[in-house]
This record gives structure tokens, C-alpha cells and sequence, in this order.
């Protein structure tokens, strides 16, 4: 494989991920020691940095990943703020105010207030990461028990759950 393609390959992988990648998984994607990708990561790095462009590679929890210029950041969460593809169905959306004011919440409960099944849902919305798995019920069965994680706080741009209006606020404005 020449030098190129070693490039291309590395970066590729990066702009997939989504996540860092570390050296010992590009060793086993590549079939080259560390020492031989390093310098490769480590000149892509300063190349995309110079070029300052969109795009950076930056080392981030002993790995690498393909992250967007933090200059850039305003109109990224502008961007992301409008995305059609962000948009929850009303389902997802019910299901999550749900889960929100009531965690940690069982499934079950969750059914029961809304009245229909919520298999499919709570696939999406773990899915999503919106959703996370706290624990278990101490009741028979042991079902899980589900809350919001930090990616719910960054999609609605909260700083913590107290942020969330008040079911008093909420039914204010609904009579106003």
C-alpha cells in the first residue's frame, strides 16, 4: 500500500467512526506496527490544521477522530438546531416527556400513561441515545428502568433536568 492510499484509508476510517479511534484498531485494519501509522496520523493532523479548514483530526481519548473546527461551532449548532433529520416523531416525543418527568421509569409505566405500547419507541430513543438503561426495579421481574442521558440535555439544549419546565409552568401556557 503506498503512502496515499495509507492516507486515504486512515482517514476514511476516522470519518466513519464517529468515535476515536486508536492505534491498535488502524494497526489491525492496516497490517502495519504502530510505530508506522503514528507518523502518518500525526502528519494528517498538522495538515488538516494548517489547511484550516472544516475538518480537524484531533487526538481525543487515547484515539483519533474527525471532528468539525471549533471556529466553526456556531453555525454547526445552528445547523443542528434546524436539521430535519434531528426531528422526533410525536410518539418519541410523548414518550420521552414521560420518561423525563418520571425517571427512573419502567416501561410498564410508562405503557400505562400513555396507553400503547412502547416497544419501538424506547428502541429508537436508546438508540438515539437520548435514553439510557439506569438499572433494574427491586419488584418481580426486575424490569429496567430507564432516564434521560446527557445527549437528551444537549438536544434540547439544557444544562440539567431542573431546566425542564414545570408541569404547573407547561399547563399555565396551555391555558393562556
Amino acid at each position: 500500500m503506498e503512502f496515499q492510499e495509507k492516507k486515504s484509508l486512515i482517514e476514511a476510517v476516522l470519518f466513519v467512526s464517529g468515535e476515536p479511534v486508536t492505534l491498535a484498531v488502524l494497526k489491525s485494519i492496516m497490517d502495519l506496527p504502530e510505530t508506522d501509522i503514528k507518523p502518518i496520523v500525526d502528519e494528517m493532523m498538522a495538515e488538516y490544521r494548517s489547511r484550516n479548514g472544516g475538518m480537524l483530526i484531533m487526538e481525543i481519548a487515547n484515539g483519533y477522530q474527525m471532528v468539525t473546527n471549533p471556529y466553526f461551532a456556531q453555525w454547526i449548532r445552528k445547523y443542528k438546531n434546524t436539521s430535519v433529520s434531528a426531528k422526533l416523531s410525536l410518539a418519541a416525543l410523548e414518550t420521552l416527556a414521560i420518561i423525563a418527568y418520571n425517571q427512573p421509569i419502567i416501561k410498564a409505566e410508562i405503557e400505562q400513561i400513555r396507553g400503547v405500547n412502547a416497544d419501538g419507541v424506547i428502541k429508537t430513543l436508546l438508540d438515539r441515545r437520548l435514553i439510557k438503561i439506569m438499572g433494574r426495579k427491586e419488584v418481580p421481574g426486575k424490569p429496567l428502568l430507564y432516564g434521560t442521558t446527557r445527549e437528551f440535555l444537549q438536544y434540547f439544549g439544557l444544562k440539567d433536568i431542573t431546566e425542564l419546565p414545570t408541569l404547573k409552568e407547561l399547563n399555565r401556557e396551555e391555558a393562556a
